[in-house]
């Protein structure tokens, strides 16, 4: 084990004291004297930097002892570091407001260096006990982020993993998975959600249509309009997508539910399943189906055709308060060149239209 370099701190405002005293530190083991004649500086010392042993005198001009030590256990980190306070041996009654104040222990005047150098050692072996432990914590507290990580990544994995499962079963691309789920992160981000949030619905967001792995393929693969009834199955898809996501611990996938139940809910209650309508449909659906509906208008497929970037964008500005929230609605366009940046980034490969690879975030 690495010895522990110690800061010992004198104040005082006679330079003869504070010279003796920075000798006696010298011979201590591992020890550095910082040492100050005008008690104003070093407390602002102090509160910059935290000692690991105080020696201040009583009786100094304008800042006295106790009022310096006050000063200094009411700053944060510093009620537990040790205090040694200078006074006359006929000054008991300082030195109970010293002990108020948060002094330790006390060095009499004139200071026998045998009794300084033991009270030293013990505060400082105090000192090392309390370092030492502080660095065992902060190495667990790296350990747990380490750990924490690793499972936010194996969450993460299980996110594309099954967003995989449902694409290969659509002839969607992955392309517009990841388009739909940046495009899902700009809106949030462009409402003031915080970061957190901004992360949660990229990763959450690619899982919207899981429930598709559960629709028959003489549906889900039609090139032609659904009928009624088959439309109706197909609308399945969305409690699907929720009851094989809920229940989760996982932030992520409770996110993933929510956004696979509502993200075909209208702003207006017309849509489905659960007919909601406006803010009764979760924030993060809302953002996604905005997201969704514009990708799957501009991108090809084998049985339709691209939108061009106009027209649907003018279906979301007229769909805005009817099928889109109108704030998501307005984010998402007033963002148009990151729109575009997005769309530009994450192409389709028009010869793997129906081959389905997620790529990466």
């Amino acid at each position: 084990m690495h010895p522990l370099n110690m800061n010992v701190v004198v104040v005082d405002d006679t330079p003869i004291n504070v010279s003796l005293l920075s000798h006696l530190i010298a011979r201590l083991p591992d020890c550095s004297p910082v040492t100050f004649t005008d008690p104003h500086r070093g407390l602002e010392w102090c509160l910059q930097n935290v000692p690991d042993l105080l020696i201040v005198d009583y009786m100094m001009p304008d800042l006295d002892g106790i009022e310096f030590i006050r000063r200094f256990r009411s700053a944060p980190g510093r009620a537990d570091i040790p205090v040694l306070m200078v006074t006359a041996n006929d000054q008991v009654a300082v030195r109970h407001q010293a002990l108020d104040a948060g002094a330790n222990d006390f060095l009499t005047k004139p200071i026998d260096k045998t009794e300084f150098m033991a009270r030293s050692r013990n505060m400082l072996s105090l000192r090392r006990g309390q370092r030492r432990l502080e660095n065992h914590a902060a190495s667990l507290a790296d350990e747990v982020r380490l750990a924490t990580a690793e499972i936010l990544a194996r969450e993460r994995e299980t996110v594309i993993r099954l967003s995989r499962a449902a694409d290969s079963r659509d002839p969607e691309t992955g392309a517009h998975i990841l388009r739909m789920a940046h495009y899902s992160r700009l809106i949030a981000t462009r409402l003031g959600l915080d970061h957190a949030d901004q992360e949660m619905i990229l990763q959450a967001a690619p899982m919207h249509d899981i429930g598709k792995i559960g629709i028959p393929d003489h549906i889900l693969l039609k090139p032609g309009r659904l009928d009624t009834a088959e439309f109706d199955i197909m609308k399945r898809h969305a409690r699907m997508g929720f009851e094989i996501l809920d229940g989760s611990q996982s932030p992520f996938l409770q996110c993933a539910a929510q956004i696979a139940l509502g993200h075909h809910e209208k702003f207006d209650g017309s849509g489905y399943p659960s007919a909601l309508k406006g803010e009764a449909i979760p924030l993060f659906a809302r953002i996604c189906a905005v997201a969704d509906v514009f990708d799957a208008l501009t991108s090809e497929r084998p049985y339709k055709k691209a939108w061009d970037l106009e027209p649907a964008s003018a279906f979301l500005r007229e769909g805005a308060g009817s099928h889109f929230d109108p704030a998501c609605v307005a984010c998402f366009l007033d963002a148009w060149d990151d729109v575009l940046h997005i769309r530009d980034r994450f192409k389709d490969d028009k010869n793997q239209i129906g081959s389905h690879n997620l790529g990466a975030f």
